[in-house]
């Protein structure tokens, strides 16, 4: 996947980031991103290394980085056969917030799963999280139905989104 700088002045411009496949290496960052945002209900490192161990052709895992090469954000997808992809998690540093980094994650996953074939992608977001709601709004998807404490622990429902790609 080509990855272009975004609002680059310069490789060390403070609004500059890029998207890049995410590897091995960026797996402690992103634990880190993990608990600070998600502190009730984080991925836990087993079950990123279970995902970044999945076939290429069932998975896209992408990481944002600023100009100075510090992890910023992340994002992951499922293809599935049945040709609707599921985003599987979306995270973006509260410092960059504001930046256009999840509007370039889920940009960059939505286009790869039309680019696969995909009729449509599948989220769910919590429904404590308005921001990340009003970015998927933005972005054409629909809210199409709710899972009742979806969240674990926390019990948090989950607003379950849709976006057609054809």
């Amino acid at each position: 996947m080509k990855a272009p700088w975004r609002k680059a002045e310069g490789p060390d411009d403070a609004d500059s980031f890029r998207l890049r496949a995410l590897t091995w290496d960026d797996l402690q960052a992103v634990l880190g991103l993990e608990r600070e945002l998600f502190p009730d209900d984080s991925w836990t490192p087993e079950m990123f290394r279970e995902e970044l161990r999945q076939p290429a052709g069932t998975r896209l895992y992408l990481a944002a980085e600023d100009g100075r090469g510090r992890l910023i954000g992340y994002a992951g997808m499922l293809f599935s056969p049945d040709s609707t992809a599921d985003v599987l998690t979306i995270a973006v540093r509260p410092d960059s917030w504001g930046r256009g980094v999840g509007s370039a994650l889920l940009g960059a996953l939505t286009s790869e799963a039309e680019r696969r074939g995909n009729s449509a992608v599948v989220l769910e977001v919590r429904e404590d999280n308005p921001r990340a709601r009003t970015l998927y709004l933005n972005r054409g998807f629909v809210e199409i139905g709710v899972r009742r404490g979806y969240y674990q622990p926390s019990g948090t429902d989950a607003i379950v989104m849709r976006k057609e790609l054809r």
